[in-house]
């Protein structure tokens, strides 16, 4: 009887196991492992580029306001719509340049200096920082008109009730409806992509993007999304919907805090507004652009926050993979053998570069193909850009995945595993490769998981 019991037991110990061996381990402890320069940019070559880096990534994390210095240290520009109040407060986590921290700003940011915002239902505390879209232009109730796509980023926040936004009140300008797309199932999100690495991304020859498209056994066939004017490569945001870090930039800086600049040189109305009125006049404070070249500050001026925000994530070093454990390596492995490597490409090597010798002919150890796929009816917003479509999305790149907190476009999950097995679902291409990641034996699945920790 003792023995019966031993044995059962024994038997409950190896189930319990096995129910808990498969787990995502969660984000990687110790160093950052990123957020600092290319080692080139930190030994100087050429000389003067680690200054661009530094000042580059001291505006990356100013706090803006809507009039320069009217709060003391801030900039200026902010709103009259906006996200947030500067770029580090997204990509924070696990450095300066990552994606969304643990503790959400928005709520500060929200109702900083007396804005009077409601934060949105779907803005949680230890959630992850999300940009709002409505799928369809909709009326006052929020009931969506299918017949007119929208997909325009929604501004989570108002100045108005900010002393230095006087005189801009709530009844010149509101908060969009969320609530009402909320409860008629119309907005998706967007969070913050990681920037480690950029430049490195950016510094990809289109022939090499090109020579990776297709030529696998996994049934993946994915596209590039293009620039409409010179047919060249875009590889940033979501849908790889911009071509260059400063164009990303010009764009960020207009869409999440309000500040137009030498890209996007007017404020920004609401998708809705921009079909009726725009702004109120009332709600437009400075002088456009806000963000501009500094020709007082030498003989030749000073750049722009949009051109030192693009230096600064040029510069940037991709992140640091930790030592590989045995487990690891195993993962390395099962996850090229089962399919994932199909469009999580390890590596392509960069062509020649002139800013710093770190960006040339060197290998970006990505974990992408840049490419769009169809992730099926699962992962969908129907939000068109560019050539991807309502169910397209580009291959996030993995490196650095072991320190996020949060996955897959809007954010829906914080474990690896379930983003893993997001990927299937009608009309994805990533179908067979989850159908063999499923069969594999648990072991092999945690190697996985481990691997991806280790990144």
């Amino acid at each position: 009887m003792k023995g019966r019991i031993l044995s059962l037991v024994s038997i409950l110990l190896v189930l319990s196991a096995a129910a808990v061996a498969q787990t995502d381990p969660g984000p990687r402890g110790g160093a950052a492992g990123a957020g600092g320069p290319l080692a080139s940019v930190a030994a100087n070559q050429p000389t003067n580029i680690l200054n661009f880096f530094n000042d580059g990534q001291i505006r990356f994390g100013t706090i803006d306001g809507v009039i320069k210095n009217f709060f003391a240290g801030e900039g200026g520009g902010l709103g009259p719509r906006y996200n947030s109040r500067s770029c580090a407060r997204c990509h924070a986590t696990p450095a300066v340049g990552g994606t969304s921290p643990p503790l959400n700003p928005l709520f500060e940011d929200g109702n900083a200096h007396g804005a009077s915002n409601t934060v949105p239902s779907f803005i949680t505390i230890s959630g992850p920082i999300r940009e709002a879209r409505f799928v369809y232009f909709a009326d006052a109730s929020g009931n969506p008109d299918f017949s007119k796509p929208n997909g325009g980023v929604e501004p989570l926040f108002i100045i108005a009730g900010r002393p230095d936004a006087n005189p801009c009140t709530t009844s010149n300008i509101s908060q969009p409806n969320f609530a009402g797309a909320v409860l008629h199932n119309n907005v998706i999100f967007r969070i913050p992509t990681p920037l480690f690495g950029s430049g490195l991304i950016e510094n990809i020859d289109d022939t090499e993007l090109l020579k990776a498209v297709g030529g696998n056994p996994f049934g993946i066939s994915g596209t590039l999304n293009r620039n409409p004017n010179d047919g060249t490569i875009t590889r940033f945001g979501w849908k790889a919907q911009n071509k260059s870090l400063e164009i990303f930039a010009g764009e960020a800086y207009n869409v999440e805090q309000g500040v137009s600049n030498e890209l996007f040189t007017q404020e920004r109305p609401t998708p809705e507004e921009e079909q009726a009125l725009g702004l109120p006049d009332i709600c437009k404070l400075n002088k456009m652009p806000e963000d501009h070249t500094n020709f007082s500050a030498s003989t030749v001026g000073t750049p722009s926050d949009t051109v030192a925000f693009a230096m600064f994530m040029r510069l940037l070093a991709p992140p640091t993979p930790t030592t590989s454990t045995p487990s690891q390596m195993n993962g390395q492995i099962v996850f090229t053998d089962i399919g994932c490597g199909a469009c999580h490409r390890q590596n392509f090597i960069t062509a020649q570069s002139d800013f710093t010798a770190g960006l040339n002919n060197a290998r970006a150890n990505l974990y992408s193909d840049l490419e769009l796929h169809h992730m099926g009816t699962g992962l969908a917003d129907n939000v068109v850009q560019g050539n991807a479509g309502g169910d397209q999305f580009r291959t996030a790149p993995l490196w650095g995945i072991g320190k996020r907190l949060f996955f897959l476009h809007d954010g829906r999950t914080s474990d690896i595993l379930a983003a893993i097995t997001a990927h299937q679902s009608t009309n994805s291409e990533a179908n067979s490769v989850i159908l063999n990641f499923n069969a594999l034996s648990v072991s092999d699945k945690q190697d996985i998981l481990n691997f991806l920790r280790s990144l």
